[in-house]
């Protein structure tokens, strides 16, 4: 019964615009310094500041409908800045000047085709125009690895950028998704500025958690009311081995309240999502059980 009920989301998912699971940035330093200087007020200079980088990341996924974990940022550089970040490795490369970016090529290539043939992650997001990536791009989808490409907001309309710069249109058509950023949130984050209207903090205030806290209860009280009694039964015994939320329930929960906010949640409330789902199915007192709250990560439960 345990298999049935792990199944029965497979469809929803399948058919649901929002995807998940893990995900690696390959960015190519020069290519993003240059996407950030399309259409945005003031000038990006040779010192970058890539604080803000994953964050921004995460951002645009979301809003491409990617509720992913971004684990990890490879950083293709020619230049020191200087920084050594969390969840961010720089990769040495040659300037683009000295040898027309094939030593980028051939950095980014490889990594992209081992994270492919290791299944090290779902997804994998590339920041470059380079069209001689078709081809590591293809053979990493045909390993099953979803690959986004980031772009601008010339990417919305497909048909004119073939006939502007078929070169990179065709990268674009080749993506699973294509990952708009906004120039002027890239500028300013390059700038080392947090760009106004952006919010890539999950700190929210207590008032605001509080609010979500209460459409979070809705939405899985009026989920678990209409499930069967019989799956009731399963998700409760399989909370009751694990700390973690069998994947395919939190991904249509995460689902539901992206469509209810029309955004994605932040990582707190991520937790918070959990936390309620335990106290719906055992009741209140689950909430302060530790066991039953420690796990921040969905997990399977083999039926």
């Amino acid at each position: 019964m345990k298999r049935e009920y792990f199944s029965s989301f497979k469809q929803e998912r399948r058919t649901g615009e929002s995807r998940s699971g893990s995900c690696t940035a390959l960015v190519d330093a020069r290519f993003l310094i240059w996407l950030a200087q399309q259409n945005a007020n003031g000038a990006v200079g040779e010192s970058i500041n890539r604080q803000g980088l994953m964050g921004l990341l995460s951002h645009a996924m979301a809003q491409a409908g990617l509720d992913v974990d971004l684990r990890r940022v490879y950083w293709y550089t020619d230049r020191a800045d200087g920084m050594v970040l969390d969840d961010q490795i720089v990769r040495w490369v040659q300037s683009h000047d000295v040898d027309g970016g094939a030593s980028m090529l051939r950095a980014l290539g490889q990594d992209l085709t081992e994270l492919a043939h290791q299944h090290a992650c779902d997804h994998v997001l590339i920041a470059t125009d380079d069209e001689r990536f078709l081809s590591d791009i293809d053979a990493a989808q045909l390993c099953g690895v979803s690959v986004h490409l980031l772009a601008d907001e010339s990417a919305r309309n497909m048909p004119q950028m073939m006939r502007s710069d078929p070169g990179w249109g065709r990268v674009l058509s080749q993506a699973d998704r294509r990952v708009v950023v906004n120039a002027q949130f890239l500028a300013e984050m390059l700038q080392g500025k947090l760009p106004a209207g952006l919010s890539i903090a999950p700190t929210a205030s207590v008032e605001n958690l509080e609010e979500v806290r209460q459409i979070i209860t809705e939405v899985i009280t009026a989920w678990w009311q209409d499930e069967p009694e019989d799956l009731r039964e399963d998700l409760r015994d399989a909370l009751q081995v694990s700390r973690g939320v069998p994947q395919e329930v939190d991904r249509q929960l995460l689902l539901r309240m992206r469509q209810r906010l029309t955004r994605a949640l932040s990582l707190n409330e991520k937790k918070l999502l959990r936390e309620v789902l335990r106290s719906v199915v055992f009741g209140p007192a689950s909430a302060g059980n530790p066991a039953a709250t420690s796990s921040d990560l969905p997990v399977d439960i083999d039926g």
